[in-house]
């Protein structure tokens, strides 16, 4: 009877607080490596680079296997193409992740968001550009990793110390400055009275 009992309550207890999903679950650990464990904004921080990189090695063996001018001549560029969109669909989750965990700090979303774009943007600039020598072309395309890790620094920070929202907002500010700043002299009713001849 007693092992009945533990059964039971051992499956109730499996039925009623099942697991908790990890945000982080179905994400591709080549994408986030070290941070597939971690939080969200973890690992779509470390995503950021990650994919960026995979997407302009994959360029580069485009351009020394075609050139410079031919990477992107018919379907030269298309490892590329690929690369890009399946990234654009492998960082949904650590981006909505992310963007979850940061819901209530403003600055953080702004920052996530900021992020995001870059890296869109960076992705869409590893095409070669018509008359770009190859020493241009490497140094624009390493370019974003500064940029990357700039504004990942950033994000890193609004974590550790969020801006504080009643230093941000005017009002308080001018609710304090009204009670403490000097009001100007009225002039006073019986002043005027003793100047007075009757």
């Amino acid at each position: 009877m007693h092992r009945l009992a533990s059964a039971l309550l051992l499956f109730a207890s499996v039925a009623l607080f099942p697991a908790a999903t990890h945000a982080l679950d179905k994400v591709d650990p080549y994408i986030c490596p070290t941070k597939t464990e971690s939080t969200g904004i973890e690992c779509f921080l470390e995503a950021i680079p990650q994919t960026y990189t995979m997407c302009r090695h994959i360029k580069s063996i485009e351009v020394i296997e075609f050139g410079l001018t031919g990477a992107q001549e018919g379907t030269n560029g298309a490892k590329t193409e690929s690369c890009i969109e399946k990234h654009k669909l492998t960082m949904t989750r650590p981006y909505q992740a992310a963007m979850r965990e940061a819901a209530r700090n403003k600055d953080e979303v702004i920052g996530l968001r900021k992020l995001y774009d870059t890296w869109l943007e960076s992705l869409a600039k590893l095409i070669p550009a018509s008359g770009e020598s190859d020493e241009g072309y490497k140094r624009r395309v390493t370019d974003p990793y500064g940029e990357f890790n700039e504004q990942i620094a950033k994000i890193r920070e609004l974590e550790v110390h969020p801006v504080a929202t009643a230093a941000k907002s005017p009002a308080p500010k001018a609710a304090n400055a009204s009670k403490t700043a000097p009001k100007p002299a009225a002039k006073a009713p019986a002043a005027k009275d003793s100047t007075q001849v009757k």
